[in-house]
């Protein structure tokens, strides 16, 4: 006779996963629910006359829009932003990560790179696009320079804080038996700071696609940038209104595939 290895749940702890479950599905209804009432709302405010539907489009011209889009080439677009956005933002992290461990390494440069750090996280990098031009060219090297530019000072301030955030007494207790201090970061410090790491990501995928998108503004000549600009100058608001949409259905996708990606590393080593 077999028996069950998991331990039969108490009635508080039943009673409470029920409610939890229940308070997820009203959230879930009301987020669709917030929705369906907007684009309804939406589309009845331009069918009464009560907002401008040449300006404001509607979701009926919208949806009509796509489907000429995707006779064309809005995929293509759409690629190519998606394109820019993960090289900028996969560079950015790289490279923060490692510029983050080289200032945690030596205090002296740390602390006196870290002003400049903080006026450069401040200032705003589309100011830097006619220098970025110059340097990388009118053309996708610049726009990801830009997705770079933006993302890299965030990863390297935030995970520099977390590298000295990390807990001292576990640190201490490591130098008494003899550690160096490389271990001491492979073994102690980097681990700890994983959680530190995916926030970074997850903030740094859409300042990724911000950067892409003010690049495209700039210099490009595809991606769903160009098609908003594009959108604008000819006055085709409902291409305009279409790109806006879909950069924001790309921009939670971009951001749940990195909350995935910490779900199945926190899984797979055993973190929460």
């Amino acid at each position: 006779m077999k028996h069950s290895s998991r331990p039969a749940l108490s009635p508080e702890r039943t009673l409470y996963l029920k409610q939890n479950k229940r308070l997820a599905r009203r959230i879930s209804l009301c987020r669709w629910g917030a929705l369906v009432f907007f684009l309804l709302a939406w589309e009845g405010a331009a069918r009464l006359g009560w907002i401008n539907s040449f300006i404001f489009s509607q979701p009926s011209r919208i949806l009509r829009t796509y489907r000429t889009m995707f006779q064309e080439d809005l995929l293509y677009h759409i690629q190519v932003t998606v394109g820019e956005t993960l090289a900028g933002f996969l560079l950015g992290a790289a490279a923060g990560v490692l510029l983050a461990i080289l200032l945690w390494w030596n205090e002296f440069v740390s602390k006196v790179s870290e002003p400049y750090l903080v006026v450069l996280n401040s200032l705003p990098k589309i100011a830097l696009g006619p220098v970025i031009i110059i340097i990388a060219g009118a053309g996708t090297k610049a726009i990801v320079f830009m997705a770079l530019a933006i993302s890299l000072v965030v990863t390297v301030l935030e995970m520099l804080s977390g590298f000295r955030d990390t807990d001292e007494g576990a640190i201490r207790m490591a130098r008494t038996f003899g550690a160096t201090k490389r271990q001491i970061f492979t073994k102690i410090v980097f681990p700890a700071n994983i959680p530190t790491l995916f926030d970074s990501l997850k903030v740094n995928i859409g300042l990724s696609l911000v950067g892409v998108i003010a690049g495209e503004f700039l210099v490009s000549r595809a991606g769903l940038g160009y098609l908003i600009v594009y959108g604008g100058q000819v006055f085709k608001m409902d291409l305009v209104m279409g790109s806006v949409i879909i950069l924001a259905v790309t921009a939670a996708l971009l951001y749940e595939a990195v909350a995935l990606m910490q779900h199945l590393v926190g899984r797979r080593f055993g973190m929460r």
